[in-house]
């Protein structure tokens, strides 16, 4: 058996640094001048900080420099401990709430999911809030990326870590020589775009708290919100415009931001093929719920059909889960169609969910390719992207990757169902989950929450989400038998 101990033992560093975040909301508790919450924020904060170093100190003799299957021990170990750690001042600042729903809030907020189990967040203090969606901010790229920016000590483990926590089935490419200088580079960009969020949704008339709050969770595309309306509490074309834009651009591979930012062209955004892709089924998507908006009379004037169309498609299709109306209620093909694009249209390397677009581009060569040798069985037809031949393996990933998804997609469904949840609740729930995107449809439709679902029903929205968040691969290579033999 391989021992857990290398692994806990910079769980542990992750843990103490992670503590420091709670002294975010505690600023905002101060400025309230709300004593009672302070002492919430600043036990949470003590608890991580003393359980890190209790950690640290009980492992500290098993420090190493981190192998491949540590690498996944860890990831593994950060998204299903720290939204524990998370939910625990949620327990004690939100009224009537129970374990099952403080930390599916927690897991959807650090997953970048956007789910909510909570109903009154205007009433909720501002602090509350603002950690639900700074917790958004931190998990937008990955906390494992964060790591590895900040603890170089993990030495080649690094490398490891981040195979298991970046998003995509192309994660051998590395565009600077040191993964730390990688990670680095991703959250440069990250915050420098999340800054020009924050200052754009205070040109479009929001108050800086509220302003911040959403930079984070636009930039993440989680999609959570201060108020129970999302962004239709402030009823601003201007807002919806900010937030169209961010949540489109962060639907984009930060990767490709950063070469751009580096060799001072655009060049890799308009030669990027999953890049045009994206823009692609965007834009035509938009236009075709916007048509069907306006034959069934939802909206009368074409440019409100338009504008709600562009706002919600992309919301959706992005997995972020803003909303300034109830979408539930328009004709059914548009939320079937939005919830569809969610679960495959985010590229690689970007903030979103699903299983990105670049593994449906090549599942849709890879089926064009067998159509051709089914006419042309000897002919020589490599699947390729951008002018590249896809290797074998990577091809064997992807499609052992969609397999494994077809099956937690049906499995997590058939679990709520069991329960007693109907049908289009539990499987949009899943979708919703599963693919980060937020609400879901039915029960959990936009203009509800996650809140009526019994606790054994966020308890499984909550394995869906992680699994989602670490791409099904990552997570259930623990419970195979070969990972744990030496």
């Amino acid at each position: 058996m391989i021992s857990i101990l290398p692994a806990l033992h910079v769980f542990s560093r992750v843990l103490m640094a992670f503590s420091f975040a709670f002294l975010m909301p505690l600023g905002w508790a101060w400025f309230e001048d709300q004593e009672g919450y302070r002492f919430v924020w600043e036990a949470a904060f003590a608890l991580a900080l003393i359980c890190g170093a209790l950690a640290w100190a009980a492992t500290r003799e098993h420090q190493r420099e981190l192998l491949p299957k540590d690498g996944f021990l860890l990831v593994n170990m950060v998204w299903l401990l720290l939204p524990a750690f998370s939910a625990v001042p949620l327990m004690f600042t939100v009224p009537g709430i129970t374990w099952s729903q403080a930390y599916f809030e927690a897991m959807s907020a650090l997953t970048g999911t956007g789910a909510t189990a909570l109903a009154g967040l205007d009433a909720l203090p501002v602090s509350v809030n603002i950690w639900r969606c700074f917790l958004q901010l931190i998990g937008g790229l990955g906390i494992m990326l964060l790591v590895v920016a900040v603890l170089p000590l993990l030495g080649l483990g690094g490398v490891q870590l981040y195979k298991a926590e970046t998003p995509g089935p192309m994660k051998d490419t590395r565009f600077t020589p040191r993964i730390a200088q990688t990670a680095r580079g991703l959250w440069a960009v990250y915050f420098l775009l999340s800054a020009a969020c924050l200052l754009a949704y205070r040109w479009a008339g929001m108050g800086w708290a509220d302003a911040f709050m959403h930079s984070c969770t636009t930039m993440g595309l989680g999609g959570f919100s201060s108020h129970d309306a999302s962004l239709g509490f402030f009823r601003s074309e201007r807002v919806e415009y900010v937030s169209m834009f961010f949540m489109a651009i962060s639907g984009i591979s930060f990767v490709r931001y950063f070469i751009v930012l580096r060799n001072r062209t655009l060049r890799p955004l308009t030669r990027d093929r999953e890049i045009r892709s994206y823009v692609t089924i965007l834009a035509l998507s938009v236009g075709l719920v916007a048509v069907l908006l306006l034959v069934h009379e939802v909206y009368a004037d074409p440019v409100d059909a338009l504008r709600q169309s562009a706002f919600h498609v992309i919301s959706v299709a992005t997995t972020t889960g803003f909303t300034t109306t109830d979408y539930g209620q328009w004709p059914v093909f548009a939320p079937v169609l939005m919830m569809f694009l969610g679960t495959f249209v985010s590229c690689a390397g970007s903030t979103g969910g699903g299983i990105k677009l670049v593994r449906m581009l090549l599942l849709v060569k890879q089926a064009r390719r067998e159509l051709v040798r089914i006419v042309h069985p000897r002919v020589v037809n490599p699947v390729t992207l951008g002018g590249q031949v896809v290797p074998p393996q990577v091809m064997a990933t992807v499609l052992g990757f969609m397999l494994i998804y077809g099956a937690a997609t049906m499995g997590l469904t058939m679990l709520l169902l069991f329960t007693g949840l109907d049908i289009v609740t539990g499987f949009s729930a899943v979708v919703a989950t599963l693919n980060n995107i937020g609400p879901g449809l039915g029960q959990v439709g936009p203009a509800s929450h996650f809140g009526v679902l019994s606790g054994l029903q966020l308890n499984i929205l909550s394995f869906s989400m992680v699994l989602g968040r670490l791409e099904l691969l990552t997570f259930l290579v623990l419970f195979t038998s070969a990972f744990w033999r030496r």
